[in-house]
């Protein structure tokens, strides 16, 4: 079983900058098709694709608004994953959630964290 943990949420002013991580256990025993993506939702509203990067660390993102101010990357551990954002917008206030793929030969399995909330002021 795969546990996902994010953390680094809080709150910001606009225009400052917050960096999550995401943590999945047992990452390193899934296979090169097992990929971490982290997802943005607000009440009332379907989860927002941001980024998603690959077991390689290769970051594939969204063509969300957040596009050239968050930049997904991956630890040298590979089992944890980062959101850096950079001038934040009150909009971007949201509970941001990581999910994980893990593939393990013949199969892949969804898991998603708890989540961790980001406000932003003006």
């Amino acid at each position: 079983q795969v546990q996902v943990v994010e953390s680094g949420g809080g709150s910001a002013r606009a225009g400052g900058s917050l960096t999550l991580s995401c943590t999945a256990s047992e990452y390193t025993n899934c296979n090169t098709n097992s990929d971490m993506t982290w997802y943005r939702q607000v009440p009332g509203k379907g989860r927002e694709f941001l980024v998603r990067i690959d077991y390689d660390g290769t970051a594939t993102y969204g063509d969300s608004l957040v596009k050239g101010r968050f930049t997904g990357s991956q630890a040298n551990t590979r089992n944890t994953v980062y959101l850096q954002m950079n001038n934040l917008k009150p909009d971007d206030t949201a509970m941001y959630f990581c999910k994980t793929i893990c593939c393990r030969t013949p199969t892949c399995a969804t898991y998603w964290g708890q989540g961790t909330q980001v406000t932003v002021s003006s």
